[in-house]
């Protein structure tokens, strides 16, 4: 089959999806459906690769090229055929209103109607009912969007002023992207619905997409919307406007705002009936992606990729760039990201256009937000580790279970700062950094109070986060209701009515959580965090940061804090070191952490080789092996026969190694350059070796026996001792400087550096970074004034 023939059938298959009924000319009948291709009609300057008709007339036309043509010029071709109809044909107007080019793989459109008409990249095709209504309207969207009346300012702080002018100059300009930053507090999520009930009224936007990270932030989004009061009706916008949050894969057809998860969006792309919602509790930060190959979504003519005519992602992480992009791009919609945390990849994704930037400083500075201290409680085992001599008796508890025994040691055990609370627990380490806490809170943190101010402890883990929870109601000498644990595993009270507790009544004063409350959740009443984890994500971290940042009517604060006489700053207790060291905007390998281990292995068993399910058994299982001795590794590598889990961990890397897979095509085809059946061969040869140990029913039983027995040391034997406390200016410091050293380079040099021109420029899958571009971008923050490292970044 021809090139040109391959990219017809593709673009078939397309038309066919999109509810288009493909005709060729003698077989020609208009009344068979709405809407008609016909291929090879004959016009003025010769035959069109499809004419298409809806509702008997003709309307626009698609340019069919072999897959791999560049499209940009293909669309004067396009107009040879829009701008010479037949007098006799019938058709809505001259030139034709419609015109895509295509290759079945890539496809461009552009509406004539348009101001500055200009080709836009689409996923498919439009279904011919919405090509029939847009022509029913006198004017485009982006004409629309041209006359918008002028903001009224009522209510608004200058910065969400600023905001929303600026956004809709980005769409009077049709610019497909724009990101607004805006520090967590400064009120991102009313500016944003302050400028969608703009669209729905004064655009005519159909319907609107608005992407939060977790189901909780949707519920709180939803109830911002019923809260919020129309400037010039009055009314609220759930009066006008119906808003639906998704609690099913329904969309609801007269909804003007559909607000929902991308976790569960792009489960219904998928065509699933249904999504687990538990699903939507865990962050997007928590589905650690990885730069491989991402899935594909499939055309779903349920969801037609003219659903949304805006998208709104409300924190638009890291995560949207690797999986999550493709769900974003199936859209034929504007993207309006809000963030208060841009990394440099959320500059690349929506093109630089950042039309508004308002950082925690400005924020300060105009009683926005409110500013932060950083409290410094430095004790020797978290600075050192701790040995425990031979002959003590020590618990042994069951990382799953939490079932404890006792155990004398026969050898010293030594353990190091990083192993705390993973491999080894130390109580009197926790304890001795809360009652450090407790002491200083009324002497030195807040010296004018007698209650404990709302305080929020960041644990590394649930079984941490259970452990702090014990030690905080001891030392406090308070019952259960003084502090509780709000993580995903919280049982017997729902998560959101525990949020809704600390926030607005005087019980909980301190809630202990891992991820649950680290980004997005408005805590107003919060005036001290506390770090008894460390955070190696400069983004979430600050994320973790803006909880803090809140600012709140003195009276609604001594609600909760009756001895509270204002809120003017935050503190950030650090105990782990959190504000002084390095953060990075690295990936972690686990891609799905909410599939038991047990069912992620035997997936592999029964034959689901797919980049993510091995992505992530390779995590699970390097994480295994950092946390087994010598013991479990000989067990494992017996039962593999003679495989050591190492090498079981690479194999499964090397099957999802892009670069792996072309070293194995060359070697098996003897050739430098193998085409991509041949490379297809390779990558099944890779993960055929890879997935050969999961077909051992012993090596399966073997790992998940070794995972589930797998226990913490409880060291009750070491005395821990306080060796600093006290406010950290250096530490406060740097908890801010690299952010703005790497964003400093960005604008200086994003016009002269070849890579950074790449990432910017490029659509994702046309990306191609050499080496020495690489080495250029890393040699260059190198040196002063930057002096950045990769490691740093």
């Amino acid at each position: 089959m021809k090139p040109e023939e391959k990219a017809r059938q593709k673009i078939d298959q397309l038309l066919g999806a999109a509810g288009w009924n493909i005709q060729d000319l003698r077989e020609l009948n208009l009344g068979a459906s709405l809407g008609v291709a016909v291929r090879e009609f004959p016009l003025k300057s010769g035959p069109a690769d499809y004419l298409l008709f809806v509702d008997r007339k003709a309307i626009g036309v698609i340019e069919a090229k072999p897959e791999g043509t560049t499209l940009s010029g293909v669309a004067e071709q396009s107009d040879t055929y829009i701008y010479g109809v037949p007098e006799d044909l019938p058709h809505v107007h001259e030139p034709l209103p419609f015109a895509y080019e295509s290759t079945g793989t890539e496809t461009f459109f552009r509406d004539l109607r348009d101001p500055e008409t200009r080709s836009r990249r689409i996923f498919a095709f439009h279904r011919p009912e919405t090509l029939n209504k847009w022509l029913s309207q006198r004017d485009t969207l982006r004409a629309r969007l041209r006359n918008m009346p002028f903001l009224i300012t009522t209510g608004l702080r200058d910065c969400q002023i600023e905001a929303i002018k600026n956004l809709e100059k980005s769409f009077t300009d049709t610019r497909p992207r724009a990101l607004i930053q805006m520090a967590s507090g400064a009120g991102k999520t009313f500016t944003a619905i302050s400028f969608i009930y703009r669209l729905i009224k004064f655009a005519d936007a159909q319907k609107i997409l608005f992407l939060v990270d977790r189901r909780t932030l949707g519920k709180q989004t939803s109830q911002k919307f019923q809260e919020y009061v129309t400037p010039d009706d009055g009314r609220k916008f759930t009066e006008l406007y119906n808003v639906q949050h998704l609690s099913s894969n329904t969309l609801d057809s007269v909804s003007r705002v559909c607000i929902t998860t991308i976790q569960r969006l792009y489960s219904m792309l998928k065509g699933e009936p249904e999504f687990d919602p538990e699903l939507e509790e865990r962050s997007i930060l928590d589905f650690t992606l990885t730069e491989e190959k991402p899935r594909e979504v499939p055309y779903n003519p349920q969801i037609p990729i003219e659903t949304f005519d805006f998208i709104i992602t409300d924190e638009c992480h890291r995560s949207i760039y690797n999986l999550w992009r493709q769900v974003l791009e199936y859209f034929d919609a504007f993207i309006i990201g809000l963030t208060a945390t841009p990394s440099k990849q959320t500059f690349g994704f929506f093109n630089q256009n950042l039309v508004m930037e308002y950082p925690h400083e400005r924020a300060v500075a105009d009683g926005v937000n409110v500013p932060y201290d950083v409290y410094r409680i430095k004790t020797e085992i978290t600075e050192q580790g701790s040995k425990v001599e031979a002959g003590y008796y020590i618990d042994k508890r069951d990382k799953l279970t939490r079932k404890t025994r006792w155990e004398l040691l026969d050898e010293d055990i030594e353990y190091a700062a990083d192993q705390l609370d993973r491999d080894v627990v130390a109580p009197d380490q926790i304890r001795t950094v809360i009652r450090t806490f407790k002491e200083k809170l009324y002497t030195e943190i807040f010296s004018d109070r007698k209650e404990v101010p709302k305080t929020l402890i960041f644990a590394k883990d649930d079984s941490h986060a259970e452990d702090i929870v014990h030690i905080v109601r001891e030392e406090f000498g308070k019952g259960n209701e003084f502090c509780k644990k709000i993580t995903y595993k919280t049982t017997g009270e729902k998560t959101e009515d525990l949020i809704t507790s600390f926030r607005n009544s005087y019980n909980p004063r301190i809630a202990v959580t891992v991820d649950m409350i680290s980004t997005g959740t408005d805590i107003k009443p919060l005036e001290c965090l506390i770090f008894m984890r460390d955070v190696k994500s400069r983004v979430y971290f600050e994320q973790m940061k803006g909880r803090g940042t809140r600012t709140i009517d003195s009276t609604v604060l001594q609600s909760v804090t009756s001895d509270a006489k204002t809120k003017t700053n935050f503190l950030i207790v650090d105990a782990v070191g959190v504000c002084e060291n390095d953060k990075t905007d690295s990936r972690p390998l686990e891609r799905m952490r909410s599939i038991p281990f047990d069912k992620l292995i035997l997936s592999v068993a029964i034959g689901n080789r797919d980049e993510d399910t091995l992505t992530s058994l390779a995590g699970r299982l390097a994480r295994l092996d950092r946390e087994i001795d010598e013991k479990d590794r000989k067990e494992i590598e017996n039962a593999a026969e003679d495989k050591p889990l190492k090498q079981i961990i690479n194999d499964l890397l090397d099957a999802v190694d892009l670069d792996k897979r072309l070293e194995k095509a060359k070697e098996i085809f003897k050739t430098e350059t193998p085409n991509e059946e041949q490379e297809e061969k390779a990558a099944y040869e890779l993960i055929k070796v890879a997935c050969a140990p999961f077909d051992i029913p012993k090596l399966r039983n073997t790992i998940i026996e070794i995972k589930r027995r797998n226990e913490q040391i409880i060291d009750t034997v070491s005395k821990d001792t306080v060796i600093f406390t006290g406010f950290d200016e250096q530490a406060k410091k740097k908890a801010r400087t690299i952010v703005d050293t790497f964003k400093r380079f960005i604008e200086e040099n994003k016009d002269e550096l070849t890579a950074l021109q790449i990432i910017y420029s490029k659509p994702y899958g046309k990306r191609h970074l050499t080496y020495e571009e690489i080495k250029q971008l890393a040699d260059a923050i190198k040196k002063p004034p930057y002096n950045l490292t990769t490691e740093l970044l």
